[in-house]
């Protein structure tokens, strides 16, 4: 779950650069000062969805990295037990005897 969770995010990110590509700027920035005076803003209804979009986005990366974040702890633990539990099962190696020394 964990891994398709990390693919969601990566779609969702890879869609949200997007969007904010295709937007066009509010204004300012280094380019309001060469601008022409007379510029319009486009149409309202396309800025709008794509602002709901672009939140949309942000908001399921936040959601769906919550969500990653759980699962990746559950399978963290799970792991862990599993790893404890075949420490438990293997028997101690018995203790190699050191060579004399010479004197």
């Amino acid at each position: 779950m964990y891994i398709f969770l990390t693919i969601l995010i990566v779609i969702a990110a890879i869609l949200l650069t997007l969007l904010v590509l295709v937007q066009n700027s509010k204004g300012g920035g280094l380019a309001a000062g060469f601008a022409s005076g007379n510029q319009v803003m486009g149409a309202p209804r396309t800025a709008d969805f794509l602002e709901k979009a672009t939140w949309t986005l942000v908001a399921l990366i936040v959601v769906f990295s919550i969500a990653a974040v759980g699962f990746s702890k559950g399978q963290q633990a799970a792991t862990d037990e599993q790893s404890a539990i075949q420490v438990e099962e293997v028997a101690p190696a018995p203790a190699a005897e050191l060579p004399a020394e010479a004197e």
